[in-house]
């Protein structure tokens, strides 16, 4: 009960605190009405901001407050008078009761409406006098004429915040005034003119008030922006628009207004892109320089860049078609014209919608817009379009985009939701590739709707019943779903492998000798050559069906022509050949035929090799795309390599080709030599022994091999050499790409700093590498300087670098990750004073003036040099020594009168001299060191307070006692030489007036001496701070990358703007899991705590008492999860980074090494973040856009979401949200329903302010839905650049720093085309949540590392594989976007960005001195959907048109590289398995036909080092020793020998190997499936916590037909082979040779239990069990899902078995089945020697009678209701007859016990072959009425599988000890850092519920 009382007592308070404050338990202000108006309400702005000042001024005004909710609810009267919009109705009540509650508080009484005016009016006034709005002006305007980096900012931004809210205020109480009456006394409508013109900075607006100026927001007033704005001005060129036509008062008409006029632009569309050009403009202008301020105006050389950055793919387009472009020559176009194309292009882009996808049709429409446009001018009078013209009005939207829209939507309707097959619906590509050829512009302009094109496909529903569909073709590509994709698009690489097989095995069997003969045989390569190229022609015939209408006449020609060619080449040389053999065979030949034949080849292969060499070159290939124009060349290159628009003019520079080259030399050199010693010779003579054998008794009754030279032996012994032959290219794929990547990272100076210690020794060159790579360079930094110079130079650098350094340490402190000692050590000190040398970090100092003061005193007899020296071996000890001595000479001087300063003086003078003596140990007492340390901390220890009278006594005394220590018991000189002085001083001090007037230190020289008694009083060493893993890593791999080659830093006005871009879905609290947060990070716990002021022991519980705390505890929380809040917050690093930079690089100009000026300019950081310059700057250069397609259907429905949402947008003043907003409107008395895209920021107020909305011609999702998210929010995206973020993403301070370097990157020189995507290294930070997590951690961290590392150089094939990359946004918005979105294809939609941006000349690097932090799916479930996504979208990628290009176009090195890299990796994966079905298949063939044993009885044949050879290699492979070498030269390279094999041996005990092997049947199982049968889905894995324990139900349904059948047929074949087969060896050559397929049969089952939470807990397991048989026994019915009941899964599972030639594939998978019983029934003792097939058609018979007794025991019990008794009595006697004709068969005949065993193994398969047929054909089972009956057997199998894994886990739950060691297992990292796994597992939270 206590826990229920004290949850109810936290409940009432949260309530009370809730009415205290307004706010809602987690501190949000709780609205009032306004924020909920529907959007069907098309005015809601108005309504809205109505009703919040009606809230805001309840409590000053009621009856004010009242009147404003009447106008509120008669202005949504108006809109929709019979509420039929969504929401309107329920509003509008709401709204009436508001409204009655306000009258219900007045007194009693009648209301004289007819004074609200009067009263309106006067409240106006009172509010205008209440708030001082005439003061507040005045003040503002004061505060910023003092400067923009005054030191009263804050209270600037407050000022600026109050006046904008009541302006705010003020405007609406005017426009309702204004709505409500004309009459408006004179006096009163001055002062609202007045304010309203104060309010024009409160337009809404994104980044530059470009339509109202604003006072506030510097950046309009920056010269490049300016001159953006005038160079859109209009210009005399344009007609003069019509009177009518609005234009805003407060701006100038433009180039846009003309466009919008004419051709019907939506408002905010027009409004988005004005903001967008002129934000393209500025940044292009501050690059080429600040143009002057007084008239700011636009370079010509700017505008060039973004017209033909913007314009470029357009230019291609009319280029390949040999079409002129709207303009006839360029040089004649001027600047205002080109303006004005690119304004009309990123017009038609921004309203575009799901077009945006269709590049070269947007290339289309402008290049008729353009036409119409230059007719308009040409005729100078303003008129309407006539393409976007109707009787309806002017309208791009209507006209131009929707026909499009709605023929994309009629065919992405037909797909079926993905259920279709892709040849029959067009998706977006084929839209786009219609618009490739000339037959485009048979579409008019305006569109001819008549055309075919937008002929409409019958909904698949009615194509049942109609038969053929009417329908459009596909363009230009089928994606047939075969895996002959898979030959079709790397035909060359299949070719290559198959004729090496060839000619290596042709020289094994001539024994190695390369004679005439071999040569002969050899030359058969030729007939292999054109026959394998003919079976590609046929295929390329095969893969156009259902395109053949539709698709370019060219195209076709080419298909038919080159199958001619080929059929004719592989008949004339296969003749040729044979001819050349027959005329060999004679002896009086003289081989004319054969020589012919060598040179028809030799030519052939010659004029190949020069082409592919001519090609190789750069120069030729420029020169063949000049000559593209001679028809002679365009028909060579036509026939020779298919021409489409993309992928023309796809090599790279020689170099790269040269290297790439002889990377691939290198493995192919490896691969091939393996093959040949240790697969392929080995087995030659085997093969030759088998042919030979004659005779040979098989035990069955053989069909195949008897007579045709054991042809099926021979196939078992070699196919799984052929299969690995195939897949051993990857292995060494991956050994010498490891190798490589690690040499590349270690060239790089990856993992130089990989330890405190490294970090600690090598910061004292951290500030000269900062300032040369992170830093902007600064004139005659490197000139040659004395030492003196060199000093103040590296003062200044360390100047420069301590802000940075400080602000690093403290975000590292905001995000809890240290202490607050901690924090004070890390800090760096300015280095501003006087001090003449740098100052390092408390942490690199700490404890060494004890150490150095150790060996002073211990060091009695050592010289001076011999003393320093022991000091100078550790640098920072001399540092501190250093410090203090000129410290305390700095402090006392400052704080000391004239008396004092003297003494000061004098003793230094003395030690200076004493060191340049080389005396110093001889004229001072060095042992009574410690007494002046101890006395000078003790006056440190005074002075680092707050003056008082007794302090300053206190002070006098210490200094006293200073003076007396050094005077009596420290100098040991002979003093007569400066007597003068010191007999002053004396008596000074004996009068007892020395030191009695003391200056109290200013707070400079507090800071100073707080650090020298910090120096002085740190005992312990600071060798291990920070303490935080996390802290350390983020340090080191900060101060690494430091050292690391990175393009130098432009000042931030110069760099490249960019954009951040955030996929959005769901949003996580993270108060449910808190107590699993304290207990995984105690640490941090502890940190955040300390930093809210809270005691370290404190509870939850307390911190809900304050909204504030709870509010920090709830960012806490979500800070630690994979949650937008933690993307949001890292993301927005960047716009801190950027105004931290801005700020201090104010000074850059002003810094004087020689004269040391500028120290305090440099250092000074206090209020960059509130300085209107930086943050104008940032914006400028930054833009943050959020895409939550739902945030507005969660605004309404009022989810928590959005509201978390909003809060972020609070925090984060330069956040956006884009999202669509689904509005409902009445047209013609009907609902319509309408999409808007909207981009929204947080006002003053704290609610969403509107900024843009664009109306979308439908619903935007008809492809996949994070592609379309995409693509809707884009157009709110600004910049040069766009970096692409999933919510699983994070972002640290230090690496935002290094984003401006990064950027430059795309002007670098990376090969010979220039950057169109980096590529950034990514830091997977669920590492140490469990074990799997670890694996998985470690898997990700070596591909996003080594592996892309090599990708991108020298393999020149990387791809984009997801965020965090960075695009070029212009190159990529032009030409379709960061994504493709067709349904079901671009599933796996991040990596075709990589493949366009590929194949339209894109250049895609990487680069690892910028990290991204990314989390990972962290349990076995959520893992294993990751990776089937993952597979599955590799599935559809092998279907792919864009697959089949690259594969067609690349080099053939290149090429190679592509497909080991992307599906070639899978289909090897997928190989791994089936060579180990071949491997058992095989030995299953040899033990159950016989064969196996007699041939090793007679030749001991198997006996050889080929098999063996086969089968290790394998066995390794699988294990994933090879693919595990880039992991561990990764953790060699970045943590270092030692820790790498820890890591690596850890990962072992841990069953990595057992985990690895898991996920090679989930890759194998979805990729396989995808291309057979289709069914590829997205799967929303979850990112949360996985600490759950796994229901075993869950589990099953999963994995059963995945890993669980597959992993008993393995277990199925191993028993057989163990009871058939034959092994000289014995059991020790049956372990060897299977042990590895055990390992992975075992892996696969046990895997997801033994990685399953509490897996091996009794109460659990009984828990699950009984949970697994009810979920078994449940019938499904209508509405029950799979996870309810087993007959629903058991539907689920079949659903992608629809299309005829999926059946047919399953139905010759599954015979595979039958070869079980008709092997086994041979070996049975019953049948004796008979081989006949009777025996194996009696076990048909037998196998019958089961399926029959089985039917008898499964009898309907709702049929047989009325005869139970005769069932049962059936039944029984069923029963009895088949025991007694089991006993009595056993007895008469020759069956035995074991026999029925040998049956039951036979039988289970046969089931289920027939059950997985059956299933297959399931109409016809339906039809049939045998369905019922397959379900019932298909349940009994399940049930039969789930107990065979149910009971070994249930065997082991019997014993605790297995549950502890699987726990121990599976959190290993988390107990070796002391945590409590076993209350977590427990459930044992006390913050559920809350």
């Amino acid at each position: 009960m206590s826990g229920v009382e004290e949850l109810w007592e936290r409940l009432v308070r949260a309530a009370l605190r809730r009415e205290r404050t307004g706010d809602d338990a987690y501190g949000r202000p709780a609205g009032g009405i306004a924020g909920n108006v529907p959007s069907a309400l098309a005015k809601n702005r108005d309504i809205d901001e109505i009703l919040r000042v009606a809230d805001e001024i309840q409590d000053d005004d009621p009856t004010v407050s009242r009147i404003l909710c009447e106008h509120a609810y008669s202005l949504s009267q108006n809109l929709d008078p019979n509420s039929e919009g969504r929401g309107v109705l329920q509003f509008k009540t709401g709204l009436m009761s508001v409204i009655k509650q306000k009258l219900a508080k007045r007194e009693v009484g009648t209301i004289d409406r007819s004074q609200d005016i009067a009263r309106l009016q006067e409240f106006y006034k009172s509010y205008r006098k209440k708030n001082n709005v005439d003061k507040l002006r005045e003040d503002e305007m004061q505060l910023r004429e003092s400067g923009a980096f005054s030191r009263n900012l804050g209270e600037l931004e407050r000022k600026t915040v109050k006046r904008k809210r009541v302006f705010a205020t003020l405007k609406v109480l005017g426009t309702v005034l204004e709505q409500l009456t004309e009459e408006i006394p004179d006096e009163l409508k001055r002062v609202m003119e007045s304010d309203s013109a104060s309010t024009e900075d409160l337009i809404a607006y994104n980044i530059i008030p470009i339509d109202a100026a604003s006072s506030t927001n510097a950046i309009i007033f920056f010269p490049e922006v300016q001159a953006a704005v005038s160079a859109l001005n209009y210009f005399n060129g344009l007609p003069e628009l019509p009177r009518a036509y609005f234009i805003s008062p407060t701006r100038n008409a433009n180039m846009l207004d003309f466009l919008q006029y004419t051709f019907g632009f939506q408002k905010d569309n027009v409004a988005n892109q004005r903001e967008h050009i002129v934000h393209l403009l500025a940044n292009e202008q501050s690059r080429l320089g600040v143009p002057d301020k007084t008239e700011p105006k636009l370079d010509e050389a700017a505008l060039q860049k973004v017209f033909h950055k913007s314009l470029e793919n357009y230019i291609n387009w009319c280029n390949y078609l040999c079409i002129t472009p709207v303009w006839s020559s360029l040089e004649a176009v001027g600047k205002e014209k080109k303006l004005l194309y690119v304004s009309l292009y990123l017009l038609i882009w921004g309203e575009a919608s799901n077009v945006r996808f269709l590049p070269e049709c947007l290339c289309y429409i402008f290049h008729h817009m353009a036409r119409e446009m230059d007719e308009i001018l040409r005729q100078q009078i303003a008129q309407t379009a006539n393409s976007c013209t109707s009787e309806n009005g002017v309208s791009f939207l209507d006209h131009v985009i929707f026909p499009l829209y709605d023929i994309i939507s009629a065919e992405a309707t037909n797909n079926d939701n993905g259920k279709a097959p892709h040849s029959s619906w067009r998706n977006y590509d084929d839209f786009n590739e219609y618009f490739w050829s000339l037959h485009c512009f048979e579409l008019s302009w305006p569109w001819r709707i008549s055309s075919s094109f937008f002929q409409k496909p019958h909904p698949r529903s009615k194509n049942m019943l109609s038969g053929r569909s009417q329908r459009q073709g596909k363009t230009s590509f089928v994606e047939h779903r075969t895996f002959f994709h898979l030959y079709h698009s790397f035909h060359r690489l299949w070719i290559f492998l198959f004729m090496m097989f060839q000619g290596l095995a042709i020289i094994a069997f001539n024994d190695g000798k390369f004679n005439a003969k071999t040569l002969r045989e050899v030359l058969s390569l030729g007939p292999t050559f054109v026959v394998m190229k003919f079976f590609e022609s046929v295929l390329d015939i095969f893969m156009m069906y259902g395109a053949y209408t539709t698709t370019r006449r060219s195209a076709l020609s080419r298909i038919f022509l080159r199958f001619l060619w080929f059929t004719l080449a592989s008949v004339f040389v296969t003749f040729l050949y044979v001819k050349a053999l027959q005329e060999e065979s004679k002896s009086d030949s003289n081989s004319v035929i054969f020589r012919f034949y060598v040179i028809v080849v030799g030519i052939y292969a010659g004029v190949q090799f020069f082409i592919s060499f001519l090609m190789r070159i750069p120069a030729c290939h420029l020169l063949t795309n000049q000559c593209d124009r001679w028809p002679l060349i365009r028909f060579v290159k036509w026939l020779r390599q298919e021409r489409h628009y993309v992928g023309r003019g796809m090599y790279e520079r020689s170099l790269d080709f040269i290297k790439y080259m002889l990377f691939w030399l290198v493995v192919l050199s490896a691969k091939f030599s393996f093959a040949y010693f240790l697969q392929i010779k080995p087995l030659v003579k085997p093969t030759r022994d088998i042919i030979k054998e004659k005779n040979l008794v098989y035990s069955w009754h053989d069909f195949v091999s008897k007579n045709n030279h054991n042809a099926l032996t021979i196939v078992s012994v070699w196919s799984p050499v052929v299969f690995i032959y195939l897949l051993d290219i990857y292995v060494f794929y991956t050994l010498v790409s490891a190798v490589w990547g690690f040499l590349l990272g270690a060239r790089a100076r990856l993992g130089e700093i990989r330890s405190l210690e490294a970090l600690q020794k090598l910061f004292e060159q951290f500030p000269g590498a900062f300032m040369d790579t992170l830093h902007v360079a600064l004139p005659n930094r490197s000139a040659q300087l004395s030492s003196v110079q060199v000093v103040e130079k590296n003062k200044v650098d360390a100047a420069r670098f301590s802000p940075f350094w400080n602000e690093i340490i403290r975000n590292l402190r905001e995000e809890d990750y240290i202490t607050n000692f901690e924090l004070e050590l890390l800090l760096m000190p300015r280095n501003s004073g006087d001090i003449p040398l740098v100052q390092w970090p408390l942490f690199l100092l700490a404890s060494k003036i004890f150490l150095a003061r150790d060996i002073v005193v211990e060091s009695n007899k050592d010289t001076q040099d011999e003393l320093w020296d022991r000091i100078s071996r550790d640098d920072y000890m001399m540092y501190a020594v250093q410090e203090c001595y000129y410290a305390i000479k700095l402090i006392l001087t400052e704080v000391l009168d004239d008396a004092g300063r003297m003494w000061v003086e004098r003793v230094y003078d003395d030690i200076n001299a004493s060191i340049t003596k080389r005396s110093i140990h001889v004229d001072f007492r060095l042992n009574k060191l410690a007494v002046v340390i101890s006395r000078i901390t003790a006056l440190m220890g005074i002075l680092k307070e707050t003056e008082t009278p007794e302090l300053e006594k206190g002070a006098v005394r210490a200094v006293q006692d200073l003076y007396d220590v050094v005077r009596y018991d420290v100098l040991s000189m002979n003093m007569r030489d400066n007597y003068d002085t010191w007999s002053l001083l004396t008596k000074a001090r004996d009068e007892g007036h020395l030191f009695q007037k003391l200056k109290w230190p200013n707070a400079d020289l507090r800071m100073q001496v707080k650090r020298l008694y910090s120096l002085l009083t740190i005992k312990d060493s600071a060798s291990s701070v920070p303490r935080n893993l996390e802290a350390r890593r983020r340090l080191e791999f900060f101060a690494n990358s430091l050292f690391m080659k990175m393009p130098r830093a432009k000042a931030v006005r110069q760099m490249l703007s960019f954009s951040m871009a955030e996929l959005q879905k769901k949003n996580e609290d993270g108060i449910s899991i808190l107590f699993y947060l304290q207990k995984i990070f105690p640490d941090e716990w502890k940190n955040f705590l300390a930093r809210i002021g809270r005691d370290e022991n404190a509870t939850d519980t307390d911190l809900f008492d304050s909204p504030s705390d709870i509010l920090e505890l709830r960012f806490w929380a979500s800070y630690r999860g994979q949650t937008l809040a933690r993307t949001v917050r890292g993301m927005m690093y960047y716009r801190k980074a950027l105004m931290l930079q801005t700020y201090l690089e104010r000074t850059t100009a002003g810094v004087d090494l020689e004269a040391g000026l500028g120290f305090d300019e440099v250092s000074d950081t206090r209020g960059f973040d509130l300085s209107p310059e930086a943050r104008a700057q940032a914006d400028l250069k930054f833009t943050y856009v959020v895409t939550c397609q739902i945030y507005g259907k969660q605004k309404e429905e009022q989810k928590p979401e959005a509201v978390d949402i909003a809060l972020l947008m609070q925090r984060n003043e330069a956040l956006r949200v884009a999202f669509i907003d689904v509005v409902e409107t009445l047209r013609d008395g009907k609902v319509n329903t309408e999409y808007y895209s909207k981009l929204v920021k947080a006002d003053i107020n704290g609610k969403d302010k509107e900024i843009y909305s664009v109306k979308l011609p439908g619903n935007p999702k008809l492809g996949e839905g994070k592609p379309e998210n995409q693509n809707h929010a884009i157009i709110f995206t600004r910049g040069n650049a766009v970096q692409t973020i999933d919510m699983n993403q994070d972002n640290y301070f230090e690496e935002a720093l290094k984003m401006r370097n990064l950027l430059e990157e795309f002007h670098s020189d990376h090969g010979l085309r220039a950057p169109t995507i980096l590529g950034v290294r990514e830091h997977v930070f669920t590492g140490s949540v469990s074990s799997l997590a670890s694996f998985m951690s470690n898997q990700e961290t070596s591909f996003v590392t080594l592996g892309q590392r090599v990708l991108a150089n020298p393999l020149k094939v990387r791809m984009h594989y997801g965020h965090p990359d960075v695009f070029d946004r212009v190159f990529h918005i032009t030409r379709g976007g960061i994504s493709k979105a067709s349904r079901v294809i671009n599933i796996s939609e991040d990596i075709y960005s990589g493949f366009n941006s590929t194949l339209r000349q894109g250049n895609i690097t990487h680069h690892e001195y910028i990290q991204v932090g990314k989390g990972r799916d962290v349990g076995l479930n959520q893992i294993a959907l990751f990776e089937g996504k993952v597979s599955s979208g590799n599935g559809e990628q092998v279907l792919s048109r864009d697959i089949y290009r690259l594969g067609q176009l690349f080099d053939f090195f290149r090429m190679m590289s592509f497909y080991f890299t992307t599906v070639g990796y899978y289909f090897c994966t997928m190989l791994t398995v089936l060579t180990v079905y071949a491997f058992l298949y095989g030995k299953t063939y040899l033990a159950l036909s016989g064969v196996g044993e007699t041939i090793e009885e007679r030749a001991k044949i198997t006996k050889n080092t080929a098999l063996s050879a086969a089968l290790n290699t394998q066995f390794l492979f699988q294990i994933g020793i090879f693919t595990a070498v880039p992991m561990v030269l990764g953790f060699i390279l970045e943590q270092g020998f030692l820790r790498a094999v820890v890591n690596f041996i850890t990962m072992q005990f841990q069953l990595c190997t057992v985990f690895f092997t898991f996920s090679l049947g989930t890759r194998t199982h979805y990729f396989g499936r995808t291309i057979l049968h289709g069914g590829a889905r997205y799967q929303a894995t979850g990112r949360g916590f996985v600490v759950r324990h796994i229901k075993f139900s869950e589990n099953y349904r999963l994995y059963s037909r995945s890993h669980f059948v597959k992993g008993l047929e393995v277990v199925l074949l191993l028993i057989v082979y163990l009871a058939y087969g034959y092994n000289d060896g014995g059991a020790l050559a049956y372990i060897l040779l299977s042990v590895s397929s055990w390992f992975m049969a075992l892996s696969w089952l046990f895997a997801p239990y033994l990685f399953n939470p509490s897996g091996f807990e009794w109460q659990k397991v009984v828990v699950d069990f009984r949970d697994w048989t009810n979920w078994l026994l449940y019938r499904g019915g209508i509405g029950v899902k799979g996870e309810e009941s087993w007959e629903a899964w058991w539907e689920e599972e079949l659903a992608h078995i629809r299309s005829f030639g999926s059946r047919i594939a399953e139905t010759i998978l599954s015979l595979r089945f039958f070869i079980f019983q008709y092997g086994i029934v041979y070996k049975l003792d019953v049948k004796g020697t008979d081989t006949s097939l009777t025996v194996y058609g009696f076990s048909w018979v037998v196998l019958a009678v089961l399926i029959i007794l089985f039917k008898v025991f499964t009898f309907s019990q709702k049929i047989s209701v009325n005869f139970q008794l005769l069932l049962r009595f059936v039944q029984g006697l069923s029963l009895l007859f088949a025991l007694a004709g089991l006993v009595v068969a056993v007895i008469l005949t020759d069956l035995s016990v074991p026999d029925i065993f040998a049956c039951i193994l036979a039988f289970i398969p046969t089931g289920w072959g027939i059950l997985s047929i059956a299933a297959a054909w399931k109409p016809v089972m339906k039809r049939l009425g045998l369905w019922k009956f397959i379900r019932s057997i298909a349940r009994l199998y399940d049930a039969g599988m789930g107990m065979l894994i149910f009971v070994p886990i249930a065997f082991f739950s019997w014993f605790p000890f297995v549950s502890t060691f699987q726990t121990r297992l599976m959190f290993n990292q988390a107990f070796s850092r002391g945590l409590e796994i076993s209350l977590i597992l427990a459930g044992n939270n006390p913050n559920t519920g809350i």
